[in-house]
């Protein structure tokens, strides 16, 4: 079974070298710290940052440079600082790449809940709205149940919708998955998950076909 670090490890692998991509609040933001060496990626925020690097050290904060979650962030050489409506236009233009967010809930056709829990305090949406909408592809990172051990991989979305049938691939604590026309398919397990477990805390379907390898970390 994965940590937070272990799913975000894990999800550093797809991405590829010449990537623009948008990181969500939460586990998403630990991604860029296990971006692999040799390939060039460029990390962008919609509060208006291209470039960002990893998390600081205690002696690199600076509270003035943070990411869309007011997170203090590093930036790489070459990185810029611009608008919202800058940023929102190379979303809404399709310039990301990849976006990687967190969620509540995810449906088995890829509708994905991540923004408001009824009756319940919230900012807003923010800019997940306009992510899912633009994006091409979206990998979600989340836990595979809730602390009450219920699934938040179902047939169908209880909460607020933030996007309908974006979702293309899912990295948990147990499983890679990805959507497809006929629900979740299990592409990977975690270290020590066996398929059954994975079973278990999935309430949408589940396709497994044939020997599921486990996840190279």
């Amino acid at each position: 079974m994965l940590d937070k670090n272990g799913i975000a490890k894990r999800i550093a692998q797809e991405v590829k070298n010449g990537y623009y991509v948008n990181l969500g609040i939460g586990i998403p933001t630990l991604v860029a710290n296990f971006v692999r060496d040799d390939i060039s990626v460029e990390f962008q925020s919609e509060n208006g940052v291209l470039g960002m690097g990893p998390f600081p050290t205690e002696e690199e904060v600076d509270a003035d440079v943070i990411n869309a979650g007011k997170q203090t962030i590093t930036t790489l050489p070459g990185a810029s600082f611009f608008d919202s409506a800058t940023s929102f236009a190379m979303i809404r233009g399709k310039h990301v790449d990849l976006t990687i967010l967190g969620a509540m809930e995810v449906s088995e056709t890829g509708d994905i809940a991540n923004w408001k829990i009824p009756g319940k305090m919230v900012k807003g949406m923010g800019g997940a709205m306009d992510l899912v909408a633009s994006a091409e592809n979206i990998i979600v990172a989340m836990m595979h149940t809730n602390r009450a051990g219920e699934s938040k991989l179902l047939k169908k979305c209880s909460l607020p919708l933030t996007g309908v049938q974006c979702v293309k691939k899912i990295v948990t604590n147990l499983a890679v998955l990805e959507i497809t026309e006929d629900g979740f398919k299990l592409l990977e397990r975690a270290p020590g998950v066996s398929v059954e477990e994975i079973k278990n805390a999935t309430e949408g379907t589940l396709l497994v076909e044939g020997e599921i390898p486990e996840m190279e970390l």
